[in-house]
């Protein structure tokens, strides 16, 4: 499905950016590694005056490389490609959330649930084709939690090993990778104090911690240009770059413009809700419930079983970040991106909690009806929201799980990324036969972005405008930072684009 409709989507707000990012790192390692394939004057600018340069780079290092070795030297086949590879590490992080469910529940049918879900949650899937940073990280992070279940399950060299490189490219994408780390410390303790029986068999987990942590370290400098230089001080400037991101703009948050350094602690926790399909939220709501008492009745003793430590790595996975973002007053933007590696987490409670309805309908018949209908009316309602994304195709990223089209837009930000701006580009060129088009917007970034989707011709024919100079024939926004209706200054209303009711798009014509 993925390879069919991948095709599809349009250009979002950082693409470009990132892939300079690529381009300016691979510019430093050629410099250091063959100095004479560095062309002087080459128009990329030095990694250690590039503003971006604590970003974790590994995948928009691998994206130019590959589109360079496998298509032509185009914009429209390196977006292409990028769009390809992204989904296709989206695969990955799907099957690494079949595979946890089905080794923690011990059925396949549950861990086939798990993915589905995963597959079936509409701006996921979106995203899945054009987010390098934050489904590209949960990817990764889903299968290093994966591994990291199989070293608990059997300590080797070759599964510590991998995880460390798993965790190494987790923090090479982004800096929060770390929280593998914590995790997994964290996890192998917890080994060495209920599983072994003999101090050899301690020694054994302190060797595995050792081994992970130094091919994690040793991944993570090689992966992230901006260490080679100097590792520790240059890692320790990226992490406190990151608890103090200079991103100084407003959020639409619940009707209002919120500087991102002020929004409340409900932020994130309100998106997760509003976006989230209502039958798993109230799956995980059951299943944190369910392990709750599982853990208040067995107390510590209960950590002696897999199931319950496993349950507690779930768990840290999930609410850890939550927290951490809460309490440290984190910058956030673009609704709840940055915490989309803790969806599998989710997903996984929302297995826990199908499992214990489960196990309560056959326990208790007085509960079995109610449990059925419940059952009943969420298959109804994933069903009514794969329906939903197909009928919004390709726009599942403005997906808002049970408000109404008219809230949605006077309480939160809608088409964010600016994906809708290539249909609407796409649209002017049909209406128009002259060789040029004058194009003005908001944001002319967008404009700059999803021309690359197109042919030369067809690049060549829009001009962008500066809107200042009202000299524009179109006017196109995606009313990011503008939730109201524009007069009639702009002109006319001529086209939009809606998703499930609500408009991401509008193009004006002047008179």
């Amino acid at each position: 499905m993925g390879l069919a409709l991948f095709r599809d989507y349009g250009v979002s707000w950082d693409e470009q950016v990132e892939h300079y990012y690529g381009v300016v790192s691979i510019k430093y390692i050629a410099k250091h590694l063959h100095p004479a394939a560095v062309q002087t004057g080459h128009e990329a600018p030095d990694l250690a005056t590039f503003p971006d340069r604590d970003h974790g780079p590994a995948f928009e290092i691998t994206v130019p490389i590959i589109s360079r070795l496998l298509t032509s030297d185009s914009p429209r086949a390196y977006l292409l490609t990028r769009h390809l590879l992204i989904f296709s590490l989206s695969v990955l992080g799907t099957w690494a959330l079949y595979r946890l469910g089905r080794a923690q529940f011990q059925d396949w049918r549950l861990g086939l649930l798990g993915a589905t879900a995963l597959v079936i949650s509409p701006r996921f899937f979106a995203e899945s084709f054009y987010n390098g940073k934050d489904i590209v990280f949960l990817a990764l992070f889903t299968a290093a939690i994966y591994v990291l279940t199989l070293l608990l399950l059997r300590p080797t060299v070759t599964r510590a090993l991998l995880l460390g490189l798993l965790t190494g490219l987790a923090i090479d994408v982004r800096i929060l990778g770390l929280i593998l780390v914590a995790l997994t410390l964290g996890m192998l303790v917890l080994e060495a104090v209920f599983r072994p029986r003999t101090e050899v068999q301690r020694r054994r987990w302190l060797s595995i911690g050792v081994l992970y942590l130094a091919m994690a370290a040793m991944c993570t400098v090689s992966g992230w240009p901006y260490l080679w230089a100097a590792p520790l001080s240059n890692f320790l400037d990226a992490f406190q770059r990151l608890s103090r991101y200079p991103w100084l703009m407003s959020n639409f948050y619940l009707g209002e413009f919120v500087p991102s350094d002020q929004l409340p602690w409900h932020y994130s926790l309100v998106w997760i809700l509003i976006t989230t399909p209502v039958p798993y939220t109230a799956a995980c709501l059951v299943g944190l419930v369910a392990w709750t008492r599982t853990l208040l009745r067995a107390g510590i003793a209960g950590l002696a079983t897999r199931q319950n430590r496993l349950d507690l790595l779930f768990a840290g996975w999930l609410l850890g970040p939550i927290l951490l973002v809460i309490v440290l007053k984190s910058v956030l933007y673009d609704g709840w991106r940055h915490l989309y590696f803790v969806y599998p987490a989710l997903l996984l409670f929302g297995l826990r909690g199908v499992q214990a309805l489960y196990r309560a309908s056959r326990r208790q018949r007085t509960w079995r009806r109610v449990i059925v209908a419940a059952a009943v009316l969420a298959t109804l309602e994933v069903g009514h929201t794969v329906v939903r994304m197909i009928l919004m195709h390709p726009y599942q990223q403005v997906y808002f799980s049970f408000l109404p089209a008219r809230v949605a837009e006077q309480y939160f930000e809608r088409d964010y990324w600016g994906l809708a701006y290539r249909q609407g580009l796409e649209w002017i060129l049909t209406q128009e036969a002259a060789p040029h088009i004058s194009v003005s917007a908001p944001n002319p970034e967008l404009i700059d972005n999803n021309t690359l989707m197109m042919s030369p011709e067809q690049r060549q024919r829009i001009l962008h405008m500066p809107r200042q100079d009202d000299q524009y024939q179109y006017f196109m926004t995606n009313y990011r930072w503008h939730p109201q209706t524009y007069r009639d200054s702009v002109g006319q209303e001529v086209y939009s684009i809606t998703a499930d009711g609500i408009k991401i798009l509008s193009v004006f014509k002047r008179r």
